[in-house]
């Protein structure tokens, strides 16, 4: 029986370093723990959570974390197949195989399968140093050294934000044949902002248990399956992935829920399905319950984002001892424009939503905190406001 060894991805070009162990994930020749360098508390906690040094089948290739809320690590477990299927119907979707440029966090599914999309299409990626941060600067550099006649990468839309601020990167971006968007919803009005500068932006849904975005635009990858469970009268209802990209379970949690039927995993997720496309509405686990009523966050988040100025935004639930919980926003405002107010954003909801939607307090903010590779932490902005 094979041992889960770790995986260590440092977020710069000493990532390259970890060419043969990644080969011989791609290869199914040994399992890997991906685990981050610079931050030995993160790592210490994967070590621990998911038995890092154990004995692990032999078919396993790959143990990697979730960034769920729960902020206890679970981990997708992948073999080799699951891993080479989703790359694969990645390159078929796209036109091709191609370099990549790694421009995200490698230990996260994201960074990971874009490394594994370039090595197994044959080229070495091209790597942007996030050591300090990510620096749209620094993108015409490293998209002016891919090679091949297909290039690709993948952003998180807090980072595509920062890129078209950036005329020189918005140019080098605009050259490659495609942006995967994934890791967090990507706001309807930066959507417009990035087709409108000419950028080749494919919005990608899925996680680390379906070997990261397994549905591109809202069409299922060939072999990807989906289904919609306990439907509403208006079709939503919980998202059920399946297909070959699906990992076999969580490490060590034989009987979880989420894996009770084969090859299918039930997500958190709310959505529906309309003319064959997938339109994600929100999460189960993160809605908000006022006044007897349930509000799902990313339907209100969509409608602040349309307020002009505002450039990112998060809704949560605060307790409340009359209505449970209340809602409310927290935004961030582009530079140099005024915040809107708390009653204007009241308004500007209820004229498009239930007014038991519209936030009853706005906090502004200078940036909203993250988990994972891209999604808002509401555990996070809950401490900080209560």
């Amino acid at each position: 029986m094979r041992v889960l060894q770790p995986l260590e991805l440092p977020a710069g070009p000493a990532v390259l370093d970890a060419r043969r162990q990644l080969l011989a994930l791609l290869n199914g020749d040994a399992a890997y723990l991906p685990l981050p360098t610079g931050d030995a508390e993160h790592a210490r906690r994967l070590t621990e959570a998911l038995a890092l040094g154990e004995p692990i089948d032999d078919d396993a290739a790959l143990v990697v974390s979730t960034s769920g809320t729960t902020g206890t690590p679970k981990g997708a477990v992948h073999t080799a197949a699951s891993l080479r299927a989703s790359a694969e119907a990645t390159a078929e979707v796209l036109g091709g195989p191609g370099s990549w440029l790694l421009a995200i966090p490698p230990h996260h599914i994201g960074g990971l399968q874009v490394l594994l999309r370039s090595l197994a299409a044959g080229y070495d990626p091209v790597v942007l140093d996030l050591a300090a941060g990510f620096d749209p600067a620094a993108l015409p550099a490293c998209i002016g050294a891919m090679p091949g006649d297909r290039r690709y990468t993948s952003l998180v839309p807090t980072q595509l934000r920062k890129a078209l601020d950036d005329p020189r990167a918005v140019a080098a971006l605009r050259e490659l044949d495609a942006i995967l968007v994934g890791g967090a919803a990507t706001p309807a009005a930066l959507l417009e902002r990035s087709i409108d500068a000419g950028l080749p932006i494919v919005r990608t849904y899925g996680m680390s248990e379906t070997a990261g975005g397994c549905v591109y635009d809202g069409v299922p990858l060939p072999g990807v399956r989906v289904r919609i469970t306990d439907q509403g009268e208006n079709g939503v209802g919980r998202v059920v992935l399946g297909g070959a990209t699906v990992a076999r379970g969580y490490r060590n949690l034989p009987d979880h829920p989420a894996f009770a039927e084969p090859g299918w995993f039930r997500t958190d997720d709310l959505g529906a399905v309309e003319a064959d496309v997938l339109r994600i509405v929100g999460r189960a686990d993160e809605a908000v319950t006022t006044g007897g009523l349930t509000i799902v966050p990313q339907v209100v988040e969509a409608v602040i984002g349309e307020m002009a100025g505002v450039a990112e935004c998060a809704v949560l639930g605060l307790p409340d001892e009359r209505l449970g919980e209340q809602v409310v926003a927290v935004i961030v405002v582009d530079a140099g424009i005024q915040p809107p107010t708390a009653v204007e954003v009241r308004e500007f909801v209820s004229a498009r939503l239930d007014r038991y939607a519209a936030p009853r307090q706005v906090f502004v903010a200078d940036s909203l905190p993250l988990r994972g590779p891209g999604k808002v932490d509401r555990r996070a902005l809950r401490d900080r406001l209560s």
